[in-house]
Formats: structure tokens, sequence, C-alpha cells
């Protein structure tokens, strides 16, 4: 070893060869991460060899000259660019890559072309989770499945490995991502089509079209390149269920333009437009109040759609069914393709709304029912609730509510508990109003109140009255020996003196005088007074026996006995 190394430094020719190689390299400038030019010096089966002006050759793996059909095109002496990752390795070996070079290049370029939008040539390598791999000159790029096309495709099959024209639509260069769409070209091809066929229509024609697709609520049709759309509310001037009931696929059709939207491309259609609208003269065939026939078209939770002609609906209300249940369920009442009668209520031309009655037709029960009124009913019970008690008459099917204040004249909401559903009992009708119904069984009883008619007492009268139950408020008394008319005395109105207005000293049974200083029998409101009574008897006393007798120190005890005392004065004068 020693002896070759002496043999280098004394052999003058390996010294000029030295001399001559390195200056070969000073003209030779490499830096390191940068695309070179290099010229293919062999291929083999496994590695094409290049010269990139370096103390040697390098290598690069056949692999990366597959895409683009790059290997069949190449050939000895051929320059490719390459990019130089070291200029030397620990192997004492140029690393250069073909492969880096084309990302790198087709990554610059991907920068100029997202600015301007220009169309790329890409390749479908694979497949991956919301998209494809899309590979740009080398560069593998994203695209989601969205942008594939211009509507979904099931199979993609015949789009892989083959050139399709992409545009970059988003680039992140800190992650060094990009995402490709196809759809944008073919869109941008699309629009650029529609634009020059859209110069050959205007709003008004009247074009032939083929039926495209039927969707629910609508058709597309094509014409000339173009899409236009015919919602299913301009199919025909009545109501349409389904658009395919009317037309296949490949159908022709005429229709009218009436719409184009040049800011979106989108031309709309009309078939209803080339008929005149039956809404017009509505007036001179219909009239409000008049009964006509139709057949029923359509069942909806809020009523029944009914077909009076052809292009002509009007609504039957569940409210305008039925007269005793004004929330009956359209079905039960009706059913599609029954022709019935009906009255027409209401028709707003503007909007194209007619609103019907079914059972204008028939008779009303309310009628029959408001000459009842005052008599007595059977009913039988068919709810109760926390206050009242509704009840259905069995003629009618009508309900009505019994309030239980109307169910004693006590007035005592325990009385709700004396009864059941499905009980049957007799009530008055006492009220029809807004289509309601109010009854009454205290009405069915003698009025307790009729006690002050029968007796022809009125506001002023003195009664007396028995305590029927002392309270710490007053006491309750008893107008009527059957005890039904109960009358409260507030305890103020229990004695004229506030020493003798107590109410222990009040026992039940005890006789007891009280006037009349209220009574209205219609809102049943009566008021009794003991110290108006008392009161009153004094003014009579005062007036009797002179003016003295209000005088200081006089009471009503005294003027008792000055008039006790001079009637036995009298007595003793006569014997």
């Amino acid at each position: 070893m020693a002896i070759e190394q002496e043999l280098k430094k004394t052999n003058p020719l390996l010294k000029e060869f030295q001399s001559l190689l390195d200056e070969d390299f000073k003209d030779r400038k490499l830096k390191e991460n940068e695309i070179i030019k290099a010229t293919v010096t062999e291929i083999t089966k496994n590695f094409i060899v290049v010269d990139c002006k370096a103390k040697m050759e390098g290598m690069i793996p056949i692999e990366e000259f597959k895409n683009d059909n790059e290997l069949s095109k190449l050939k000895l002496g051929s320059t490719i660019d390459v990019y130089l990752e070291r200029i030397e390795s620990f192997k004492g070996e140029i690393v250069i890559s073909r492969d880096k070079a084309r990302k790198m290049k087709a990554w610059k370029k991907m920068e100029k072309v997202f600015e301007t939008q220009e169309e790329l040539t890409a390749y479908l390598t694979g497949k991956v989770k919301g998209g494809f791999v899309a590979t740009v000159e080398g560069l593998p790029c994203f695209m989601p499945s969205s942008q594939i096309d211009v509507r979904p495709l099931k199979k993609i099959d015949h789009l892989m490995n083959i050139p399709i024209k992409v545009i970059a639509t988003r680039i992140d260069k800190n992650r060094g991502n990009v995402c490709v769409s196809r759809r944008a070209v073919l869109e941008k091809s699309k629009n650029a089509e529609i634009t020059e066929a859209l110069k050959n229509i205007k709003e008004g024609d009247i074009v032939e079209s083929v039926v495209h697709a039927v969707v629910e609520w609508g058709i597309f049709l094509t014409y000339k390149g173009l899409t236009l759309l015919l919602h299913v509310s301009d199919l025909s001037h009545g109501r349409v269920k389904k658009p395919s009931d009317l037309v296949t696929i490949g159908q022709k059709l005429k229709v009218k333009i009436t719409k184009i939207d040049k800011k979106t491309n989108r031309v709309s259609a009309s078939v209803k437009a080339l008929t005149e609208d039956p809404y017009s003269n509505i007036e001179k065939k219909y009239k409000v109040g008049e009964v006509y026939e139709g057949t029923v078209t359509k069942i909806m939770d809020y009523g029944c759609f009914v077909r009076i002609e052809d292009g002509i609906e009007g609504l039957i209300h569940n409210s305008e069914l039925d007269w005793s249940n004004r929330n009956i369920k359209p079905s039960k009442v009706l059913s599609v393709s029954q022709n019935i009668k009906f009255k027409i209520v209401n028709i707003e031309k503007d909007t194209k709304r007619i609103s019907l009655s079914y059972k204008a037709t028939l008779d009303n029960p309310w009628n029959k029912l408001k000459e009842n009124i005052g008599k007595e009913i059977k009913v039988k019970i068919n709810n109760i609730t926390d206050k009242a008690i509704f009840a259905e008459l069995p003629d009618s099917g009508l309900t009505g509510m019994l309030h239980y204040k109307e169910i004693s004249y006590q007035e005592n909401i325990e009385d709700l508990k004396k009864f059941k559903k499905n009980d049957v009992i007799n009530v008055k009708i006492i009220e029809i109003k807004d289509d309601k119904i109010r009854f009454s069984k205290r009405a069915t009883d003698k009025d307790p109140l009729d006690w002050f008619k029968d007796h022809k007492k009125k506001v002023g009268d003195v009664i007396t009255t028995r305590i029927h139950e002392v309270l710490r408020s007053g006491v309750k008394v008893s107008v009527d020996k059957e005890k039904k008319l109960i009358v409260s005395i507030k305890k103020t109105d229990l004695a004229k003196e506030s020493a003798d207005a107590r109410p222990e000293v009040f026992s039940p049974g005890n006789a007891l005088d009280a006037k009349i200083t209220e009574l209205d029998l219609k809102t049943r409101k009566i008021k009794l007074s003991v110290k108006a009574a008392q009161i009153d008897e004094e003014k009579s006393l005062i007036a009797k026996f002179g003016e003295g007798a209000t005088k200081s120190g006089a009471t009503l005890k005294g003027i008792f006995e000055k008039a006790m005392g001079g009637k036995k004065n009298k007595k003793e004068e006569k014997k």
C-alpha cells in the first residue's frame, strides 16, 4: 500500500492525469438539490446510466422512466433533466433522480398554471379515500370523487391510466399538496357551448324538446345542446302528483321558454304557458255560494283537493267536512276519485285558490239544535276534565260542555266525581254560540232562588233565617226550610255594635233576622245584613217614641223599658 502511494507521488503520468482531471472539474458547477442536465450513456435492463459531468456516472432505476412512455423515446445520447440529491454519497457514488426532477419541474409549472387556470394533462393512477390520485407530469395530485365528472359516476375504470384534462383548484405549498378537477374543465367547455347556444333562443320561443330525465319535482329536457328545466308546477294548470305519470324519457315535448338566466345559464320552460289560464275568467263560470260537482283528487291531513274541471282545483278544509267535528280526519269522510257535491266558499283569482265546503251541502244539525234551547234532553258523557264534563247528543253527534258550576246550585267542583264516562244524564241546553254548546244539569231542578219570587221578597225586606254554620269570618244561614239556599253573612254585618258582632256567640239552628241589602237573580248575588236590620228597627222605634230616644245615654234597652213602663202606667190609671 505504501509502495502504491509512493508511486503516485513519483509517477509523472499519474500526476499529469490528476491535474487534467482537476482542471476539467473546475468548469463543472454542480450544486446539490437542484435540477441538472445529464446525457444517457447506457440503457440496461434495470438502470439508465447517465453522464452528469461528475467524477463518475450516475445510475437511475428504469422504473422512473415508465411514466408518459418516456422509456420508449429514450436513446443513447439523449439529454434529460435529473435531480441532484448528493454529489458523493458515503459509497462515493453520485445520487440523482429522474422522478424527483420531474416532480419539481411539475410543481413549478403547477404554481404558474394555478394562477392562469391553464388546463393540464393528468393520469388517474390510483384510488384513495375520498377520491383519486391524478399524476400530472410525475407530480401526484389529489382529485376528489365529486370533481371527476359533472354528474356522479358509478364506474371510472374507463378513465384510469389515460390522459385527461384537469385544472388545479387548490395548492398547499407548506404541505406540498395539489387538488385538481376534471369537472371544472368539463363545465368550462360546456358553459362555452351553452353560451353559444343561448344566442339562438329567447324568452317566449316555442320549441320542441326531448325528455332527458324525470324527477319528483320536475323534468329535464334537452334542446340543441341546452338543458331545460320544466318544473312540476309548469306542467299543467291543475295539480300534478308525479311528472312520471305524464311523460317518459325520450318523449318529444313542445314547451315555451319562460326564463333565461344568463348568469347561471339556466333555462326554464313551461307546458301550461302554451294554453290559456282557466283562472282568467273563473268568476264567470263559478259563483261563490253555488253548489257544483267535482272529483276528489288528493287527501291530506288538513283537507281534500277536488277537481272542479281540468286545470282548476279547490280545497275542502277539514273544518268544512263535518258539522259535528271540526278536526275530523278527511279520510274518514271522503276517498280519492269519489264524486261529490260542494259549495264554493271563496275564490282568490290572483293566488289561484278556491275554498270549498262539503258540509254546506249536508243538513245542518245546528239549526235543529237551536230549537231545543231551554229544553231538557239526554246526553252521553264521553269525557271528564278537571273543570267540566263533555257529553254527546245521541241524535246529531254534536258535543257540548257541562261546567262544574252548572251541575248543582252549590257550584261544588267535587260534583264532577259523581259521574263517569258513558253515563247518560238529563241536562238543558242553555247556550249555543260559535258552534259551541253549553249544558246545565241544575237547570232541570227548581232554582232555590225562586224562594224570593215565591215569597215576594225584595231588597230592603227583613227575613228570618236559621244559622247553618259558624265561621271565623262570619256565619252561613239557610233562608229556606229545605236548607237549599245557603247565604254567607260577613262578621261586619252580624251586629250594629262591634262587641256583639262575634261569630262565636251564635249557634247553629238559632233564628236570625237579616235585611236583604242586595239581590240579583241573574248573577245569583245575595247579600244579607243583621246590622242593617237592627239599624232599621232602631230607626222605627225612634220614629215612634220621639227624638228624645236618640239623646246621649239613651239605649235601645232604655227605649224598650220606657215603652213598657208607659203601657203599665196606663193600665194602672184605668184601674
